[in-house]
């Protein structure tokens, strides 16, 4: 297809834009008609639901979200998908001296918010768990269903969004599961623990999608010499957002309202996303191929992209595959080594500190003081990443890691001692934090257009599976030693060190022609 004249198809009509905001309007109308409920609970029995049937405006609601679901996604969707194979490269780019202007900034605020919501949801998780288990008078392992659910949601998810990505586009996908974002607050007002479920699943499923879309677009519409540092720093001050954010209205409004609350704040957060969308443009090689000349025109003057050629591939195609595939499994496997950390190890910590005899004032105190470090490490990743070397940052965000992991095999004795103890989790801690940094950013630079999305949504993926493991195995009691643990992530830890050392390439700075060349 020749990109430098637009497609005969034309772009979605005025009519498929009102389907759209009537589906949103719909969706919440039907969330909407679920507080009087909620309401009289508060009023009546302290926020508590359970055991209470559900009342017609209830049934109503959940009706017109049914209905107003697939309108509003057809309405999105454009007439056709996007006709380039697995092999597409990226034929609009930014010059390298393009400056970032306000529509730059209004992106990076988008988009921003979008990685808070999918942070916060799996975060708002632990907040909610003791008031659903008094309300729902459920033992400790059933009430671990939940998380595992949720988490289950959000690695689908990962997957699902960024294969839709691929197909129809980077704003496309990021408008659909917002859309089933804000439908399933109603999480939040389900009388019965199997809802819940039901709902937690399609929530997560929602929410996980944004991660690694958010950064397949974004490397795509930024200009190569800013790309590295605002794909870490946007990655990881929405992490911190997340948590903060979670963290915020679990103090402000549990208290009142109860763990319910919690959920029913996705609503107004999808809503503010989705009256912001406006300011998230779509990839321009979308654009073409689907006939928005218009629309290119515009992105192509508020952003400064360009159409250029694709860069020749070397002659050795043969090794730069097996690099390619060598650099996937690197990638996949550090995903899965820091979920492990990140969601077990870490999880494990201060049960373990209890074990060893810390209080559990003392043992909360050093991962809170080892927590600060958070912000900084980011920080610092974001400037290596962008001013040294994103492949080697990468790597020593892993080996740092290792490190950490390195220290929880200490004998006893050695451990015990308190500086000794805080430099091993403060090395966990600041290794996984900037690992994860690093690595999605680094993912969405390393592969084509074609693929790109389905690429970072396997690795975003993979970074949340580990989640599903670690409830799995807690809900049948398996649970090991902070250093049995630590000893079985040494190996996949350091071979995917290794294999990014011999397959990673440098990204700094460098054009996405260029790289997928």
């Amino acid at each position: 297809m020749n990109l430098t004249e637009p497609s005969p198809v034309a772009p979605r009509s005025d009519h498929c834009i009102a389907f759209f905001w009537l589906g949103c309007a719909m969706i919440s109308a039907g969330v909407l008609l679920h507080l009087p409920m909620l309401v009289h609970a508060h009023q009546m029995t302290g926020n508590h639901l359970v055991g209470m049937d559900m009342d017609a405006e209830m049934y109503a609601g959940m009706g017109l979200i049914l209905l107003g679901m697939p309108l509003s996604c057809w309405g999105a969707l454009p007439r056709k998908r996007s006709p380039h194979g697995d092999t597409a490269g990226t034929n609009f780019e930014a010059s390298d001296d393009t400056p970032l202007n306000r529509w730059h900034a209004g992106v990076l605020l988008v988009l921003t918010l979008g990685l808070v919501i999918d942070v916060m949801k799996p975060a708002t998780l632990g907040f909610v768990l003791p008031g659903m288990t008094r309300e729902y008078g459920i033992d400790a392992s059933t009430a671990a269903l939940l998380p595992f659910v949720a988490l289950i949601g959000t690695t689908v998810g990962s997957f699902v969004w960024g294969w839709l990505a691929d197909i129809y586009g980077r704003r496309v996908s990021i408008l659909l599961s917002t859309i089933l974002f804000a439908s399933t607050a109603i999480c939040g007002a389900m009388p019965s623990f199997l809802w819940n479920l039901v709902m937690c699943f399609l929530m997560g499923l929602s929410a996980g999608g944004m991660l690694p879309v958010v950064y397949t677009l974004l490397a795509e519409v930024m200009p190569p010499r800013h790309r590295s540092w605002v794909l870490v720093l946007v990655g990881g001050t929405g992490l911190i957002g997340g948590y903060l954010a979670a963290s915020a209205a679990a103090h402000a409004f549990e208290p009142d309202f109860g763990w319910r609350v919690l959920w029913l704040q996705g609503f107004p957060s999808a809503l503010l996303l989705l009256a912001l969308a406006r300011l998230i443009p779509e990839s321009p090689r979308f654009l073409a191929e689907q006939g928005r000349a218009s629309d290119l025109k515009r992105m192509q003057e508020r952003f400064g992209i360009v159409r250029k050629a694709r860069v020749a591939a070397p002659e050795d195609a043969t090794l730069a595959h097996q690099r390619h595939r060598g650099l996937t499994a690197a990638l996949s496997i550090a995903a899965l080594a820091w979920s492990f950390v990140n969601f077990g190890l870490l999880l494990w910590l201060p049960s373990d500190l209890q074990a060893r005899g810390y209080s559990s004032e003392l043992a909360s105190g050093i991962l809170a003081s080892s927590a600060l470090l958070a912000l900084p490490t980011i920080a610092l990743a974001a400037w290596l990443y962008s001013r040294w070397s994103s492949k080697w940052t990468l790597v020593g965000t892993v080996v740092l890691t290792i490190a950490g992991l390195f220290g929880a095999l200490l004998p006893p004795a050695v451990l015990s001692i308190q500086l000794v103890l805080v430099s091993v989790i403060a090395m966990l801690i600041i290794g996984t934090n900037g690992m994860i940094a690093v690595l999605l950013p680094y993912t969405a630079e390393n592969y084509p257009l074609g693929v790109r999305g389905r690429a970072t949504g396997l690795v975003a993926g993979s970074s949340k599976f580990g989640g599903v493991a670690v409830q799995g195995f807690a809900l049948i009691g398996l649970i090991p030693t902070l250093g049995g643990a630590a000893f079985a992530l040494l190996v996949p830890m350091s071979a995917s060190a290794l294999l990014i050392a011999w397959a990673g390439r440098e990204t700094r700075g460098r054009s996405l022609r260029e790289l997928e060349a």
